[in-house]
């Protein structure tokens, strides 16, 4: 207990002292996961519910993701994109034909479209996004006269450099780091007839537009999920006017939602998908994909990345989606999914449940979300909020029925105390 307490101590020291004080961090130092469990430094073990914000698809130290950074580490790290490397082009393929996978409506593949998809390796989510807008604009110049416009949904999220944050339909992100870059907008998401209305006739003084990015579920904004007959709308618009469809899946990518993509959910496909999270079992990658005929328009210096796509990264990448469709997790997350769901439905004071799949949003009709997160810890979960009414979960997409009834029954006592 003595040296784990002086762990947690030094942690915490050298963090105020040398780290940005950009996250309010927990006084917990997790030092080992395995599944859906962490173990802090005192030996103390959590039911994992974030997942390291969404990121733990195959749960914490999948035997696939260890055997294949521990091969890669002893060949080669890093060489840069200059070179052609083992593992990107097989990752790059493998993502390719799950972009082209068709579902039903809960997320059972039913098939593919055939559609040729090429990708470009990032290190994060926002950069994946940046990368999208450049593809929407490189759009607009070469196909719709220099429309360079790109309109969002409200409560979006799209990450934190400026453009992604420009294009985040949440004023709370913006406080003190304007301007941002121009050409973005926002209107209400499944509101079809507002959407309609700004690409027709955008505000005075905007420019004509070349893309639409949303988020089938937005989890930053609260776990709202879009309607798929507004998607189907959306890409119908789009269609019409010639104007590239962004979906971001960067948080509900890689079967979090039950499918491949959560975009198959409501049978449509879009030009750009932005991803990350998921892609490498908590490896730090992301990667921006097109349909071809937009891929196509980027030449050599359009864009690029240092460690974008490294060795590393792809295996790890590349380990994660081959299990996540050998192992068919999938159809696991569609039925532990639609458990999590119930359980929460029948906890007392929450209201709603919201969402697909492993990604789940709580309302509750008191405000006590930042407190049952805190007491949370003390009962061994490991669990999210967004602001003080909405609790998300974002567990490993292996978590067991078993782990979530554990998880219920733990947050029900602390709802009944706090309440």
């Amino acid at each position: 207990m003595q040296n784990a307490d002086a762990s947690l101590a030094t942690a915490t020291s050298l963090d105020s002292a040398y780290v940005m004080p950009t996250f309010a961090r927990f006084g917990v130092e997790f030092v080992k996961g395995e599944g859906a469990v962490l173990t802090d430094s005192a030996g103390k073990q959590y039911l994992d519910f974030l997942a390291g914000i969404g990121v733990v698809s195959l749960g914490h130290r999948h035997p696939a993701v260890v055997s294949a950074l521990h091969a890669q580490i002893d060949r080669v790290w890093q060489v840069g994109n200059y070179y052609h490397e083992e593992h990107r082009g097989e990752l790059a393929c493998a993502i390719a034909q799950l972009l082209a996978t068709t579902t039903d409506e809960i997320g059972h593949v039913t098939g593919s479209t055939g559609t040729p998809w090429k990708l470009f390796f990032s290190n994060s989510g926002a950069e994946s996004n940046e990368g999208a807008f450049k593809l929407a604009r490189r759009w607009g110049e070469r196909k719709l006269g220099g429309a360079s416009g790109i309109i969002s949904a409200k409560r979006s999220f799209h990450g934190r450099t400026l453009a992604a944050l420009a294009a985040t339909g949440q004023d709370v992100f913006h406080r003190s780091f304007g301007p941002f870059p121009p050409g973005f907008s926002s209107v209400e998401l499944n509101d079809i007839a507002a959407l309609e209305a700004a690409v027709s006739k955008p505000a005075d003084g905007a420019d004509a537009v070349c893309g639409v990015v949303l988020e089938c579920v937005q989890g930053e904004g609260g776990v709202w999920p879009a309607d798929p007959d507004y998607l189907r709308a959306v890409r119908e618009l789009c269609d019409e006017r010639g104007i590239a469809l962004i979906i971001d899946e960067v948080q509900t990518g890689f079967f979090r939602c039950g499918a491949p993509f959560a975009y198959q959910l409501a049978g449509i496909e879009p030009d750009v998908v932005s991803m990350a999270k998921g892609i490498a079992d908590g490896f730090p990658m992301g990667a921006v994909a097109a349909r071809a005929e937009l891929a196509d328009l980027m030449a050599p210096g359009d864009h690029g990345s240092t460690f974008g796509g490294n060795a590393l990264a792809a295996a790890a990448g590349r380990a994660t989606v081959e299990t996540l469709v050998s192992e068919k997790v999938g159809a696991h997350v569609i039925a532990a999914g639609q458990h999590l769901a119930r359980r929460l439905a029948a906890l007392p004071h929450i209201s709603e449940v919201r969402g697909r799949g492993l990604l789940r949003g709580a309302q509750l009709d008191v405000p006590i979300a930042c407190e049952l997160v805190s007491a949370g810890l003390g009962a061994g979960l490991v669990l999210n909020r967004i602001g003080d009414s909405i609790l998300r979960f974002l567990p490993p997409l292996v978590v067991s029925y078993e782990q979530i009834d554990e998880m219920a029954d733990r947050l029900a006592v602390l709802i009944d105390k706090l309440a």
